[in-house]
This record gives structure tokens, sequence and C-alpha cells, in this order.
């Protein structure tokens, strides 16, 4: 039995062999889960703390913080899944997104700032506080009773009909709960003769929660009342809550009939402290509202008091030039401020850079700004431009040498002020720099960066004994890349039709049957919202012939074929009669035969279409905004470049062989709307001067006359194949050299013209 009872013990553990390792694996796992388990039960028993009476809660907390409970207005902020419900009695409706993700997500705008002023001091301390510090802040918007017959320029302002100092306030309060109540979380609230330093209010509030009611601003008692209430002076401003925004608007029809007071400041502290309990703080969360009471005849460049550079308010401010003053002289102290946490951190990063395996040779110059590109190729190298005082020897247009002008004369003019100013800092007063030339000069603009410059300076050295030396010297600077802005721009949708306008002269009917056919595919076979209208360029003499024999039948009989295949397409044509077919001229009979709010691509007959480029006119363009003139990628000529051999075929390499032609302007997106006010302000400079608008393509018009954004740049998504194109000399010398120059750099690159001649001399040798 016993030999029996082993050998089917054998059997069984030889079966079980295959899953032994799965029984071991789970119940190592079971083992561990319920270890884990009772050690984290016993530390949630065991707590660390000494017998006696339980912790008191921090500073500022409620009594219910210390029992663990919720405190009311105390909420910890976290994300919540509010489930998705709809009532199965009503009929579905589709719904619609928010336009921006902030919205959705409930985002406040951080700063609105009130100004109150009157219609006396509109045009004076108003204008004063605009030029300042309008700039500074996100929205800044005037209140006042009666507004003046002008409104200066540049200041949006809101009258109540009434100079009351209380109906002002009252009203005030009313429009900015209306209007803005849901759209930021802090208002701040001045006066006209009060300057702020506007980034150290936008730096206070942005170390404030917005969780609490505030009522921040200068405290000052009540004449003959309550010791504990305060009110904030509204000379020196004040800052709301949005929270208590809300809160107090219920309250301030009661206060308006309730309350009385003279000054408006003491009235909207009272109606705070007797409806909201809340008084006026010059102190909060660790943060210090500063202010400074100017004296008559202060001297503000003098004014070298802790009080007075730590100010965010200084009031009283009695006139225009007094606000300035004050606007150079906090301006001056900010920047001394900015250029010492500068010299600290260059000095900390030299102590660090030390400890660094690299040592002190790890230390870019400057310090703290990146250090230069390094090219892994000799395609990537930077190349310097040369320059002197007078000429630029790399110029926009491609020729070697040009006038410096504009701003770049105003760039290296600057530069060299700097450069001798930093000479003249570094070597006094021992020497004192002057200078008499710039040898050389040298930039580049690095995009890791910014713009380098190298100058070769001949300076005049007069030592402090009067004996002076001609030297010269080379100096290197960096103009830095600055804080990153965002632009903001208009809203835009890929939803807006395209109006599509292809001019046609008889030269093009070899290319039209296949700009239809990628028409057809790229946008009537997917549904694109875009329609095509033809202009048809008759030359005088086929115009008169055109009841015998119409040049254009072929393509009117092409679009008849796509209208019989699409029965809900129409392709309308214009037919025109001239000698020179001018953009401009084509394109104002066009606009008038089209809504307004058309969106228009001027296209030309050599353009391939095709969807995404559509989609990306339609985003480019934006109304009363911006204008987009792609630049199309051009093939090489096939017979250059391949020289019989097969063409590349890959989707990869289309982009290979061609280049960006920029001398084309041809292709263009752009609003109806846009254009008839660019033409409207061209007409009224050029009068009746028609023979001027030969010689300017659109692109001219919205460049010259129009205040628009003009977008240019290179569109992978437009490619056209090569052609030799007819340049008309009729046109102006510009426009028939842009185009020769289109034609000869579009034959080929310099390698393949080289291999070409190479070919040829071979060729001709044997």
């Amino acid at each position: 039995p016993a030999v029996a009872a082993a050998m089917r013990l054998g059997a069984v553990l030889s079966a079980l062999r295959p899953a032994l390792p799965l029984l071991l694996g789970l119940s190592l796992g079971c083992s561990l889960s319920l270890l884990r388990a009772s050690w984290s039960h016993g530390a949630a028993e065991e707590r660390c703390l000494a017998p006696g009476p339980p912790a008191l809660p921090a500073r500022g907390a409620p009594p219910e913080a210390a029992e663990g409970r919720p405190v009311p207005g105390h909420e910890d902020f976290r994300p919540r899944i509010v489930p998705y419900y709809r009532d199965p009695n009503k009929p579905y409706k589709k719904v619609l997104r928010t336009r921006y993700i902030q919205t959705e997500l409930g985002f406040h705008e951080r700063l609105f700032v009130a100004v109150l002023t009157s219609k006396a001091t509109l045009n004076t301390l108003a204008v004063a506080v605009n030029k300042t510090v309008a700039n500074h802040f996100p929205r800044l918007l005037y209140f006042t009773g009666l507004r003046s017959a002008k409104v200066p320029h540049g200041m949006v302002l809101v009258a109540h009909g009434d100079e009351r100092p209380i109906w002002l306030m009252y009203e005030t309060m009313n429009y900015i709960h209306q209007h803005f109540g849901s759209d930021y979380d802090w208002f701040y609230i001045m006066q006209d003769d009060t300057y702020a330093q506007a980034e150290q209010v936008k730096a206070l509030v942005t170390h404030l929660s917005i969780n609490q009611d505030v009522y921040l601003g200068r405290a000052e008692e009540f004449i003959g009342g309550d010791e504990q209430a305060r009110y904030c002076h509204g000379g020196f401003g004040y800052l709301l809550s949005r929270s208590l925004l809300l809160k107090l608007h219920p309250h301030l029809d009661g206060c308006r009939n309730e309350i009385l007071s003279v000054r408006p400041d003491e009235w909207l502290g009272r109606c705070i402290i007797d409806f909201l309990g809340i008084t006026c703080v010059s102190q909060l969360q660790g943060q210090h509202y500063h202010t400074y009471e100017l004296a008559k005849n202060t001297e503000p460049e003098k004014e070298e008091e802790e009080e007075f550079q730590a100010a965010l308010a200084v009031h009283p401010v009695s006139d225009m030039t007094l606000m300035y003053r004050l606007h150079k002289q906090f301006s001056r102290i900010q920047l001394d401020r900015v250029y010492q946490e500068i010299q600290d951190l260059q000095m900390q990063i030299r102590n660090l850079t030390a400890l660094t395996p690299a040592g002190e040779a790890g230390v870019t110059w400057p310090v703290g700004i990146n250090a230069p590109f390094l090219p892994k190729s000799r395609f990537e190298v930077i190349s310097w431009d040369y320059f002197t005082e007078q000429h630029l020897f790399s110029c926009p247009d491609g020729s070697p040498k040009c006038e410096l002008s504009g701003a770049s004369k105003a760039d290296v003019s600057e530069i060299i002020e700097s450069a001798v100013e930093q000479l003249n800092r570094l070597y006094q007063p021992l020497l004192r720099f002057s200078k008499r030339q710039l040898l050389n000069g040298y930039r580049r603009f690095d995009p890791t960066r910014g713009m380098e410059y190298t100058l070769d300076l001949l300076l005049e050295a007069a030592t402090q004994k009067g004996h002076s030396r001609v030297l010269a010297k080379r100096v290197s600077l960096v103009r830095p890349l600055s804080k990153v802005e965002i632009i903001p721009m208009p809203y835009v949708t890929e939803a807006t039709r395209v109006q599509l306008v292809l001019p046609l002269t008889v030269q093009d009917l070899d290319f039209v049957a296949n700009f239809l056919d990628m028409f057809a595919m790229n946008t009537l076979d997917t549904h694109d919202n875009a329609l095509l209208t033809l202009l048809f360029i008759y030359h005088p003499y086929d115009a008169q012939r055109v009841g015998q024999v119409d040049v254009f039948a072929g393509v009117k009989a092409m679009v008849g074929e796509l209208e019989k295949r699409y029965a809900e397409v129409k392709i309308p044509w214009i037919s025109v009669k001239t000698e020179v077919p001018s953009q401009v001229k084509l394109m104002d009979i066009v606009s008038k035969k089209h809504p307004v709010d058309t969106l228009f691509f001027l296209a030309s007959v050599w353009t391939e279409i095709n969807m995404e480029f559509l989609n990306r006119c339609r985003m480019n363009t934006i109304s009363n905004w911006q204008v987009f003139f792609p630049v199309h990628f051009q093939e090489f000529n096939p017979a250059l470049v391949y020289r019989g051999e097969q063409t590349a075929s890959s989707n990869t390499d289309f982009l290979r062989d061609g280049h960006f032609d920029r001398h084309s302007f041809a292709e263009a997106c752009f609003y109806n709307s846009d254009y008839m006010t660019a033409r409207t302000k061209l007409a009224a400079d050029i009068l009746d001067r028609d023979e001027v608008l030969e010689s300017m393509e659109v692109f001219d018009v919205f460049l010259h006359y129009s205040g628009l954004h003009l977008f240019r740049a290179v569109e992978p998504g437009l490619v056209q194949k090569y052609t030799l194109r007819s340049c008309n000399p009729r046109l102006s010398e510009e426009l028939y050299h842009r185009c020769v120059l289109s034609n000869l750099e579009g034959l080929a690159s310099r390698s393949h013209l080289a291999m070409a001649l190479f070919e040829q001399e071979q060729a001709n040798s044997t």
C-alpha cells in the first residue's frame, strides 16, 4: 500500500508540475498583499502624537478646519466629473462647444482696471494716465459723468450722464458687474489723478487667492464712525475681488437709497461694511499695498525714500507733466532693479557653473544667454551679413549692395552707440572713447539666442590728462530674444466658402484641362465648399472675331461637361477685352460681381487645387485683419533635371526637384471687403491716372493702401509643374523683370545646370 500511495502521489505531482510556477506566484502575491494591508492598517491607527490637547488650527484657518470638516468658502478645488443627463421627453439638440477651451473650463481673465475721470480732466489727466499705464494693463476703461465733444484717441470711454460723484460710483459698479463681472477675477478702481505702477499691481494680484472676498487699498478711518471700520481711499486706488463684487451687486440699490456721503470712496466702503461686513485692509495674505502721498512742489527725480520707491500708487497728481515725470522716475527705478537682478543671476550662474564638470569653460557669453548654435553640417551654417554705416551687402531683393535705410539703419546706429557706451562704462574714468568710423560690421540672426553683431570700430581714446590716440577695436554684441508674446488673432473656421478666380489668356489654353480636372477631383468630388469663376481675357483682335472663331470655345465646352456631370455646380465666366491684363483691373471687375463678404482665392492656371491648401487659405485669411499671399512650389525643367532619366515618383520627393518661387505674386487669398477698402484708398491717391494700375499687382494694393497684416509664407500644398511663362512686355518694368527672373530661376538648380553644361562640353569636345 505504501508503494501504491507513493506512486499515486508521484503521478499527482507530475500532473501538477506544469502549473506549479503559477500556483507559487499566486500564493506569493496573496501573501504580500496581506502583509501590505496589515502594515497600512497599523500605520493608520498609530499616530506619532504626544498625549495632550488637540492641535490648534493654522493661523487664519476657521475652527472647523481643526476637526477635519469642510469649511464654507474654503473648499478644496478638485476637478469633478459632471454626469451627462438628457431628458428623454425633450428633442435632441446638438451640443455646441465653446469657441475657446478656457471658456469651457471656466477660466477668467485676471485684471480689469476702471479709471474714474470727469469732463474737466478727460483731455488732460485721463490722457496722461492712458499714455503711461494703459499699455501695461490688459483691459482699461474710463468712466465719466458727462463726456466732451471729442473723445481722445485710443481711449474707451463710458459716460453715465451725471457728474454727481456718488451716482458715478454707483453706475460704474453696476456697469462693471453687468459687462465684466463674469470675465475677470480682480477689479482695480483708480482715479485719473492717481499714478499706479501697472507692473506692481499685476504682480500683486498674482500672489492673492481668488477664493476670498478682498477689499484692498489704503485703509482710512471714517470721520466720527466706528474705530474698527475702514474704507479704501479712492485717490490711491483699491482692489476688489470677483467674489466680493458678486455679493455686493444685490445691495447697491439699497446703498444708494440709505447711505449718505459726500465722497464716493466713503460711500462704497460704508456699503461694503454694512451689507457684507468686510472692511478695507492694507495688508492681505502677506502682500502689502504700499502708497505714497505727494506733497506740493514735489520733485519726483529727487525722491529717494524707500516708501516712494516701493509705492504701488501715488496721489495726488496735479497735472500731466507731473504724471509723465513720475512715470519716468518709476521706470528708471524698475529698470535699475531689473539690471541688478540680472547681475545677481549672472553671478549665481558663474558660481554654479564652476562646480559643473565643464568648469568655468562652460560659462557662455553673455552669461545667462543660450550658447551660439553649433551647425552639424555645412548646410546649417548661419551666414554673416556685412554692412557699413551707409550700405548693406546682403539685400532682400538679392542685389549685392543696397543703401542702408529704415529699420536696418536705426538698428546699426543703435548698436554702434551701445558699443561705445559699454566701452566707456568699462574703462572710465581712465579712458574716454568716441567713435570716429565704423570700419567693418557683421551681423547674423541666431534663432537660439538672437541677433549677433561684430563691429570693427575706429575709436579715439582720450586719457584724464588730455592725451588722445586713435585705435581700432573689435567688439561683439548680442541683442537677445526677449519674452515671447502671443499675438491675439480673431477666430476663423474652415467652413468659409472659397471663391476661386482664374484669369485665362490665349497662352494658357494648353493647361486649362489639367486645372479643371484637378478642381473637379479635389473639390467637386469631395464636396468642398468652393466655387470657381473663370475670367476670359480676349485680345482686341480675338474679341472682334469672337462671332466667327472663339478662342475660348474649347474651355467653355469643358465647363459645360463639368456642369452636366455635377448638376448642382455652376461655373460662371466673365469676358474681358484688353491688351494689358492688369491684375488690379481684372480684380476690379470680379469684385463688383460678388458680395463684400466673399473670400477670394486668386489662382493661376498652373495651380493644382487641393483641400489642404484651401483650408489653409481659410485659416490664414482673416477679414479686416490679414491677407494671405502663398509662395508656391515650382518644379524645375525635367529636361534639365533628369536628362532622360525616370522622374521621381515617390511622394516624399515631390518637393526635391524644384524651388519656392518668391518672385511670383499670382496667388492670393483675401476678402472682398478688404480689397474694396484698399482699392478705394488707391483710387483717391491716383485720381484718374489709370495707367498706374498697369504697374501694380493686388499685393501692392494691400501693401501700400491697407493697414492689414500681409502674411506671405511658403506653401507646400501649391505645387506647379514646370512651364515657360510668357512675360508681357507691356507691363511695367518691375513686373516684367520679376517674370523673367521667375522663368530663369525655375529652369534648374545650380548643380543641375552645371551638369548640363558639363555634358554639353563633353559632347562638343568629342
